[in-house]
């Protein structure tokens, strides 16, 4: 990707120019949005010492990267002070921040503001908008950026960045795989990333409440006449695994790997609300199209949406007599 040097420019006036730097992330965080929200924090403070740089996200980061350096400084409790200047990472509309109501500052222009993404419904809604969906993550785009504008990568803001380029590529599995990504891994490696770190706290690492929730997304998997493996897990399939919202996250990949279906969801209760998963591995079918009606988004071949709700669940049963049987039936 190349790196618009307008916007290069006007992004670093921008840095420069803040009294704070909050960077922010979209809420239910995944790899890339804690590996780019503090990739990039740690990035702004190694090359504006002095400056004061806010790590802010609603919820949490995910226990699988609570290993990350900088993990435990995400805050919940943003409080604007003029001066103020918000890079908003990974986030392909206002309203997954879950701070488009609380702080209209971030999206009404009142305040300076720069995102970072690689989702393709994205409105370009800050001052200076670094979006290419091309890109596998958001985290590629930000080491494209360091790069243009000479900041240093040390070894934890390699890992952190790293951590996001491999979530979102399944490990370097899935077919947002490109070459340019291979390219930007070997960038970070070389930048110090602890790779086998991230490989077995992410994709080697699994809480046994974790393996109980996601036994019952497998076993309530159907197919459907359309082409889709569909799943859905209750409140009280939470509650009986003993497990955390964010468990459910990687479930998705095994209702994916259904073979010969078009299309992988997983529903999910929570806390009124119905949240949906979608996957495909197919490149004619869109998954974001589908989030859409749904007034949800994502990738062309992962996204989502969340409704107001809960589920119910719906059986139906036929029976189907044999030959003889339905011969017998009629001379009655």
């Amino acid at each position: 990707m190349t790196i618009p040097i307008e916007e290069l420019r006007r992004a670093q006036e921008i840095i420069a120019g803040a009294a704070r730097i909050v960077c922010i992330c979209h809420r239910n965080p995944d790899g890339d949005a804690i590996g780019s929200l503090l990739g990039m924090a740690l990035l702004i403070e190694n090359a504006c010492p002095g400056k004061t740089v806010l790590f802010q996200c609603t919820d949490p980061a995910p226990e699988t990267c609570r290993f990350l350096p900088g993990a435990l400084r995400i805050r919940h409790d943003y409080a604007y002070i003029p001066g103020d200047a918000a890079i908003i990472l990974d986030c392909g509309e206002p309203k997954l921040t879950e701070m488009h109501e609380t702080h209209s500052m971030l999206f009404d222009g009142s305040m300076p503001t720069i995102e970072f993404d690689h989702h393709h419904r994205n409105p370009l809604f800050a001052s200076v908008n670094f979006v290419f969906p091309e890109a596998a993550s958001t985290c590629e785009i930000i080491v494209a950026f360091a790069d243009a504008v000479g900041w240093k990568i040390t070894s934890d803001i390699a890992t952190c960045l790293l951590t996001g380029v491999y979530t979102d590529t399944g490990g370097l599995l899935h077919s947002n795989t490109t070459a340019a990504v291979y390219r930007t891994v070997a960038r970070l490696l070389r930048a110090g990333a602890r790779r086998q770190e991230i490989v077995t706290a992410v994709f080697r690492t699994a809480k046994f409440s974790t393996l109980k929730l996601w036994g019952r997304v497998l076993e309530k998997i159907s197919l459907t006449a359309e082409g889709g493996a569909i799943s859905a897990v209750t409140e009280g399939d939470f509650r009986a695994s003993g497990a955390d919202y964010s468990e459910l996250t990687g479930a998705i990949d095994y209702v994916n790997a259904v073979p010969g279906m078009r299309f992988s969801l997983i529903l999910s209760e929570r806390g009124g609300t119905v949240k949906g998963s979608l996957r495909t591995l197919r490149d004619d079918v869109d998954v974001s199209a589908m989030a859409a009606k749904f007034s949800g988004g994502g990738h062309k071949k992962a996204a989502g949406f969340a409704l107001p709700g809960k589920l119910k669940p719906e059986i139906r049963w036929k029976v189907e007599q044999s030959e003889e049987e339905q011969g017998k039936t009629a001379l009655r």
